[in-house]
């Protein structure tokens, strides 16, 4: 946004595709979760890491900057709330490697952090 380059959809933010690529692995993770967790932490996990990107996506079609940055923050919460939730399911043991998730948060969390800072110097 700030560098020059001119988007013609949420599609072509680099946040938004690094969110859809975090929503597969997600599913893909909690797809070997205990069966009794469907209607639990797995459905949680899932509805969190969805919510990333399509905040991103509704915000990006609100009529103004304010609204668009409003449904950044949503983005950034859900990241919180799975970062939480990610954090159970390492403790419960249905997840073995939680460093790596945490580095894909951090750097998703950094690429909301940067979309909004940009688009408050706008305001």
């Amino acid at each position: 946004m700030g560098d020059g380059v001119k988007l013609n959809s949420y599609k072509d933010l680099q946040a938004w595709k690094i969110s859809m690529d975090f929503v597969i692995l997600i599913y893909k993770l909690t797809s070997k979760f205990p069966s009794n967790e469907m209607y639990g932490l797995t459905n949680q996990i899932r509805r969190c890491a969805v919510s990333i990107p399509s905040n991103l996506a509704e915000g990006s079609g609100r009529k103004n900057t304010k609204e668009y940055i409003h449904f950044l923050y949503i983005s950034n919460g859900s990241l919180s709330e799975l970062e939480t939730q990610l954090e159970i399911s390492y403790k419960l043991g249905y997840i073995k490697d939680i460093e790596h998730l945490n580095d894909k948060m951090r750097y998703i969390r950094s690429m909301l952090v940067g979309l909004i800072r940009s688009l408050e110097r706008t305001l």
